[in-house]
């Protein structure tokens, strides 16, 4: 097999997509990958970033995809919990504060900026609607986000939220209480719980 067919089928096996340092790697000369452009067998989504031309769109993954410190949160974070039915057109990504260039010139994405130290408090990884890899805030993190940025969000969504929160068996009010102290939000997240629960 040579390395152009080669790098057909690891595009193929990671879901239709590919990341240069992911050739890199796997130790693929890039002239191989150029070749696939040039044929119109692989499509540059972004800097870094490629997909065979036939890949059906993952718009979760390619959001990710910009920069390795994003990670959804807030209403786009309900979403993929299932505790909201609102399809994200506007992706909640949260990034520390030294990063987000990547997302300066999306019009489709909200942008939240955390310290360092509290950017992988609740990370998750888990699988996107199309079955990719994607980072994202895990229940509790989350609700203490939409908490935190009450003003930000749709009304509707918010206590929708809440109310599904709060009737979810696998809720961890210790460890959402935990999240909160950091967040400087326990207070807030304490007289919300008091009415739901």
């Amino acid at each position: 097999m040579n390395q152009t067919s080669k790098l057909i089928d690891v595009i193929k096996n990671n879901g239709g997509y590919i990341t240069a340092n992911e050739i890199q790697k796997r130790n693929i000369n890039r002239h191989h990958l150029r070749t696939l452009i040039e044929a119109g067998e692989v499509i540059r989504i972004s800097r870094g970033f490629y997909s065979l031309k036939d890949s059906f769109a993952d718009n979760f993954y390619i959001m990710l995809s910009k920069s390795k410190k994003a990670i959804f949160s807030d209403a786009t974070a309900l979403y993929l919990h299932n505790l909201s039915d609102r399809n994200p057109s506007v992706y909640d990504i949260t990034v520390p504060y030294s990063a987000g260039n990547s997302y300066k010139k999306e019009k489709n994405v909200n942008l939240h900026y955390v310290k360092k130290e509290l950017l992988n408090l609740g990370l998750i990884e888990m699988e996107s609607p199309f079955g990719m890899k994607i980072r994202v805030y895990d229940v509790e993190r989350t609700i203490c986000d939409i908490i935190k940025n009450k003003n930000k969000m749709d009304s509707e969504v918010f206590a929708r939220a809440l109310q599904k929160y709060s009737k979810l068996k696998s809720k961890d009010l210790n460890k959402l209480m935990r999240y909160a102290k950091p967040l400087k939000i326990d207070k807030k997240v304490r007289e919300y719980m008091e009415v739901l629960i």
